[in-house]
Order: structure tokens, then sequence, then C-alpha cells
């Protein structure tokens, strides 16, 4: 017999042995994954979009940016709550049947609020953390002109106050038998 999901926590991971507890982990592949999706809603339609992002640990918040205006600044201004989802895919798992063909994955699920940040110093530093994680062998002023207060009048950034998250993995052994990466590559 199903579970009832909709009465369950939406942090559940249905398949619990899957699930990572691991507060350090999910701190850890938030800092290292390169590409977000941001889920919003905006009356009864849902949108997602991929963004980049960096995982502020001593803030608990996520920042990304995107144009002044636009689809996500619409829909944060009409309903702040959000959910965003980072992902990575390991090796395809062939088994004798199809249903039971299956891949390496992990990932995570954040739920929480997001606003979008008016305050000039805040999203100078915002972006500036952005521009660390992507380019950190790249400095400001040595390799390139810092943020400068007009460029901030054409963007907006947001910040994701995580209320909760969850995060999920399966990994085998490398003697998995027939695994293989993502395309396939004959001989």
């Amino acid at each position: 017999m199903s579970q009832d999901y909709t009465t369950l926590p939406r942090t559940h991971v249905r398949y619990s042995k899957r699930a990572v507890e691991d507060e350090g982990w999910i701190k850890d592949f938030l800092k290292r994954a390169p590409v977000g999706v941001l889920a919003t809603v905006y009356g009864q339609q849902p949108f997602i979009n991929s963004n980049l992002f960096v995982y502020d640990e001593a803030a608990h918040c996520i920042y990304m940016h995107t144009a002044k205006d636009g689809r996500t600044r619409a829909n944060v201004e009409e309903q702040t709550n959000v959910c965003f989802s980072v992902f990575e895919m390991g090796r395809l798992l062939p088994a004798d049947t199809a249903l039971e063909f299956s891949v390496e994955y992990a990932g995570v699920v954040v739920f929480g609020t997001t606003s979008i940040i008016e305050d000039d110093a805040e999203q100078t530093r915002a972006l500036q953390l952005l521009l660390d994680k992507y380019c950190p062998h790249l400095k400001p002023e040595r390799d390139y002109r810092p943020i400068h207060p007009d460029e901030l009048k054409r963007t907006s950034v947001y910040c994701i106050h995580i209320e909760e998250w969850s995060g999920k993995q399966k990994q085998v052994g490398p003697d998995f038998p027939g695994a293989f990466t993502y395309p396939y590559q004959e001989g």
C-alpha cells in the first residue's frame, strides 16, 4: 500500500536507505555543486530555472542573481516560497531486467523563502561570493574591476533563507558489473 505523501514532511525521502542525514555532507555538496534549479510559482503556474548560486554557510542561505526584471523576480514578488535543488549523476547501472536498471546519484533539496536583496552592501557581498566561487583564481582590483554601484541597478540579487533541506545519495562499489558513465563510449 502506498503512503499518503501529502501527510509526510516535505523533506521525507521515500527510500530511507538513500537519505543523507549528515549536515556536513549537505553543506559540502551545496558548496561544490556548479548549478542549481530554482522552483517558483506564480498563481497556479510552477516555473523552474537553472542558476549559478553560492551557499553562504555563515548566513545559512543561498545567494543567486538574475536580470533586474524577469520571470524569477515577478514570481518571487508574488510568492516567496521556493524550492531549490542541486544534483549530480554518477554511473548508469545496468541489470537483467529493464525495471532494475538504475543510476548512481547525489542531490540536495532546499525548502525556504526568498527575498530580493535591496541593500547595496549585501548585494555586493553576495555577488562577490558568487565571483569567488566560480572564479577563485581571479581577484578584484588585480584581474577585473570590482562590482560598481551602477551595475547593481541592472541585477536582482536573491537570498534563499533555508528552512529545511534533505540529501539523497546512491553509490555502489567500483566493481558493479557493467556500470558505465553517460554518454556511453564504445570500446
